[in-house]
């Protein structure tokens, strides 16, 4: 790397071995860029045992706190303030990066209130809305507080990036009138899109027990109430019974889930996983038949692109930044939010008509290709980079 890359500090709540879909797309954004800048991070310790400054990729970690997630997460936005004051000073970083409207970023903000305080200029900061969820929980969840801290941090952002329309259009309705790219999540197409051999992929079979004539669907994600997947298990009950449910990730509903399973007389139809490693999941998806997730909410939705990418067919609900991606009977099929037969009616036209499947799932899959590489979504975002104190003065 050039002594004279630019170097930039990142703020996120939770980062590795905290991953979800924000921490991978700073991952994959950062290694592709690793030759143009620097990058430092300051995050939540959340964990005893994490260390305090470590290396993951080309990105340094700096983690403050106890290692208690919910006292390192609300000192978040004065701790790292201050260590991002200490680390200015010898690193006089370029620009700031927030991702989501969080704890972390909320240092960023604080920073530069110090800065301007203290006399000194602000330091132009880029802000990635990542969130998924709903607009009842924006507005009314902790009275109003969250909706107040977005209005206060896109008042404070130089650039804004959103990973759907959805969400850029949730900033505008705010008031946000600057500078804003859509900047959408990505997927590593060379890995999701890799074939199998027979073998490999009758053995995984044989552990899922899954027979010549069976049919798996397959959902992933974090097992909570806005990812619906109560919604999938209610609907396999109306599903043949040779049709089967996968459900990959944990989660605070996965109790709730294996109850209503059970309820419901499905429970040898529903096969929990839970954490599979990013590396197996295309495997996994290789011996699944369609992949669902009738959102409640969604801001983006990685696991839509990543089944896209291994050619399944996706049901999704038309909500949020699904519908960037998605086009009903075109790149997927549409259900209804907390509509069980809806989902029944999406399985069976995919499964009575295996052409519109086919040729979905094709198109499904260049797309991703022609729009959702990392590759493509890491030039952009250098191109933000580059530009930021550019736009950030006119």
């Amino acid at each position: 790397m050039a002594t004279n890359a630019k170097k930039i500090l990142i703020f996120s709540t939770a980062y590795y071995p905290f991953v979800g879909g924000a921490e991978l797309a700073a991952r994959e954004i950062t290694d592709r860029l690793r030759n143009d800048f620097e990058f430092d991070l300051i995050t939540a310790k959340l964990q005893k045992s994490l260390p305090n400054v470590e290396k993951i990729g080309s990105v340094s970690v700096y983690r403050v706190g106890f290692g208690n997630k919910l006292f390192d997460k609300l000192l978040l936005p004065f701790s790292g303030a201050f260590l991002a004051w200490k680390l200015n000073k010898v690193r006089s970083y370029f620009c700031l990066w927030g991702i989501m409207v969080t704890f972390g970023s909320g240092a960023g903000y604080i920073f530069n209130i110090l800065r301007v305080m203290t006399g000194k200029k602000r330091v132009p900061i880029i802000l990635t809305l990542q969130e998924g969820d709903s607009e009842n929980h924006l507005q009314y969840k902790w009275a109003g507080l969250i909706n107040l801290s977005w209005k206060l941090a896109l008042k404070n952002t130089d650039f804004l990036t959103g990973i759907s329309n959805f969400l850029l259009n949730r900033a505008k309705k705010m008031g946000y009138l600057g500078h804003c790219a859509l900047v959408p999540n990505g997927v590593n197409v060379e890995v999701f899109s890799k074939e199998f051999g027979t073998k490999v992929k009758d053995e995984l079979k044989m552990r899922l027990n899954k027979k010549p004539d069976d049919i798996f669907l397959v959902t992933s994600g974090r097992l909570t109430h806005k990812n619906a997947t109560d919604d999938i298990i209610s609907a396999l009950a109306s599903l043949p019974k040779n049709i089967s449910l996968i459900i990959i990730g944990k989660g605070e509903d996965g109790p709730k889930l294996q109850k209503q399973a059970r309820d419901l007389a499905v429970e040898n139809r529903v096969k929990f996983l839970g954490f599979i490693p990013y590396a197996e999941l295309p495997k996994y998806l290789s011996v699944c038949d369609i992949f669902i997730r009738p959102s409640r909410s969604e801001g983006f939705g990685n696991s839509f692109i990543e089944a896209m990418a291994t050619g399944l067919p996706v049901i999704a609900t038309p909500v949020g930044g699904i519908v960037d991606f998605v086009d009903d009977k075109e790149t997927g099929i549409f259900c209804s939010p907390d509509n069980p037969q809806s989902i029944v009616r999406a399985v069976i036209l995919l499964l009575n008509d295996k052409m519109l499947a086919e040729q979905m799932a094709q198109k499904a899959k260049s797309r991703v290709a022609e729009r959702y590489s990392w590759d493509l979504i890491a030039l952009k975002m250098r191109g933000i980079f580059e530009n930021v104190k550019v736009e950030a003065n006119t």
